[in-house]
């Protein structure tokens, strides 16, 4: 219930916002903590405080009004020469502010206390922390509409959503057990409100860490012997397979080993909540038939007596 009202005083904040501001914005629209961004006119000089920021307002087709990036935006590559501004440890806000920009893109873990101050100077600030797959598309349209580039926008927006239906429209049953390994000392996984945990469901598996509520849960080894995944993937830069994912072979009673289920998948598509999240779900999916493949027919069939038995 306490979820369910602050959703509708967001709503209602903003209905009443908008009606006060319409009359002298010409843009404005809610962004993802549930704050109004206003503007007088669309947005012209842009600063990111986050790679997938960055790629987000590229989508929507204003990446040339971008004045400074954050340490770390590589994509796409034209922005690798914009002004560094910080990281995410802290900011040059005096640079900033001699950038003079009308809009900061950024996401909630970018030095929020800095971030605020540059509120309070007047500087509107849009927040970028889509929950769900489909919410980044619907990032990349409200930006859209707070640059004026409607267009580019939805028709990115579309893409994505197309990219993600063909990459998830094929999968097969039944589900299989994945394990996500983000590092290896200390162990480190992904947990169930992750939005790569959405695409393991998406692609027809299940996080066997699903149950942990926390974005990157440290566990141990003796938790992975004992959900016993049939994949493990090892979510690495560039997809680069690290020598710790085949290192659970010494694990030899796993499903995993057995079938020897070990794929890399990229992290920079997958862990940046932004337009190439899709092109890392068909990753992840092809990685999961694969998985399928080796695993044959036998192992489907025990699979789903194991289910049934739950």
């Amino acid at each position: 219930m306490e979820a369910v009202r602050r959703a509708f005083t967001r709503v209602l904040a903003a209905a009443l916002f908008g009606a006060a501001v319409a009359a002298h914005a010409a843009v404005f629209v809610v962004d993802d903590r549930g704050d109004v961004v206003a503007l007088p006119k669309p947005a012209m000089r842009i600063v990111t405080l986050a790679p997938n920021a960055a790629e987000l307002v590229a989508a929507a087709g204003a990446g040339d009004r971008v004045v400074g990036v954050i340490k770390g935006t590589d994509q796409p590559a034209s922005f690798r020469d914009r002004v560094v501004v910080g990281d995410v440890n802290g900011l040059d806000l005096e640079r900033i502010v001699a950038l003079a920009p009308d809009l900061i893109v950024t996401w909630p873990w970018t030095t929020p206390a800095q971030v605020d101050l540059l509120r309070h100077r007047g500087v509107a600030v849009f927040v970028v922390d889509p929950r769900t797959i489909d919410a980044i598309a619907t990032d990349i349209e409200r930006l859209g509409r707070v640059t004026g580039t409607e267009g580019a926008a939805q028709a990115a927006a579309s893409r994505f959503r197309a990219q993600v239906r063909d990459a998830t429209s094929d999968v097969e049953p039944p589900r299989l057990r994945v394990f996500y390994e983000v590092s290896d000392m200390p162990l480190f996984t992904l947990g169930g409100q992750h939005l790569v945990s959405q695409a393991i469901e998406r692609c027809g598996g299940e996080n066997v860490f699903a149950r942990l509520s926390l974005p990157a849960p440290q566990v141990n080894v003796e938790s992975v012997l004992a959900a016993n995944p049939q994949v493990i993937l090892a979510g690495t830069d560039d997809a680069r397979r690290p020598a710790w994912l085949d290192a659970w072979s010494r694990w030899r009673a796993l499903d995993a080993v057995r079938h020897h289920n070990f794929y890399a998948v990229d992290a920079n598509l997958l862990h940046r909540p932004g337009p190439r999240f899709a092109q890392g779900v068909a990753e992840l999916c092809r990685a999961l038939a694969n998985a399928r493949e080796a695993l044959g027919s036998d192992a489907y069939h025990r699979a789903d007596a194991r289910a049934a038995q739950r």
